[in-house]
């Protein structure tokens, strides 16, 4: 399966961005036993590659293990040599445009209608609405899908199960949810209301 199928099939990626190495793992390990395939490792955590080399590891060549906040070239190819086969941006630049040339399913950031037009003309898999919230949050994808009415919009930050709802009704086709549903296990929290938590998300998205 490729990662825009897997991406409107399962229509959650989860964001990983930890204070602590080991809990990191813990948690990607978490979500991909609870029935969350598609997780984000955030370059910006502690030890992030090695979380994804760790990972990728335990979970084979088959996962859709992703590097997250990949803003240089030298991200990207760090993220890769780390094990990661799918790259998410905060916007456009050097790492997505290296991401992109290196043939890996991309999720570019985007936030303006002009920064919307320049990513649909690349090979982008998926648009990631970033940040989501601060724009108006559901009201500003409505927005959106006016002038786009076919592009492929993740939305991204502030994202609980209310808002992952109303995305996902208006039209978008996945959703990616940090600390709402990570909550505090990156950093060595309990991992049983992680589950918890991911189960809501996912009886939201299986709607």
């Amino acid at each position: 399966m490729d990662f825009s199928t897997a991406l409107r099939e399962e229509r959650l990626v989860a964001i990983i961005r930890g204070r602590h190495a080991e809990a990191s793992f813990r948690s990607v390990m978490t979500l991909v036993e609870s029935g969350v395939p598609l997780v984000e490792v955030s370059l910006s955590g502690t030890d992030a590659l090695k979380v994804i080399e760790r990972a990728r590891a335990e979970l084979g060549d088959e996962a859709w293990l992703g590097a997250g906040t990949v803003v240089t070239e030298e991200d990207a190819q760090r993220a890769v040599e780390a094990g990661a086969n799918l790259i998410v941006t905060p916007g456009l630049g050097p790492g997505c445009a290296a991401s992109l040339a290196q043939g890996l399913p991309v999720l570019a950031g985007v936030l303006t209608p002009s920064e919307i037009c320049q990513a649909a003309a690349s090979e982008a898999t998926a648009l990631k609405i970033f940040p989501a919230s601060v724009m108006g949050g559901p009201a500003y994808l409505k927005a959106l899908l006016g002038p786009f009415p076919d592009l492929p919009f993740v939305p991204v930050g502030g994202v609980g199960t209310t808002e992952a709802e109303e995305y996902l009704k208006l039209g978008a086709i996945a959703v990616g949810v940090g600390s709402p549903l990570i909550g505090d296990a990156a950093d060595g929290g309990d991992l049983g209301e992680l589950r918890r938590r991911a189960a809501q998300f996912k009886a939201v998205c299986a709607r």
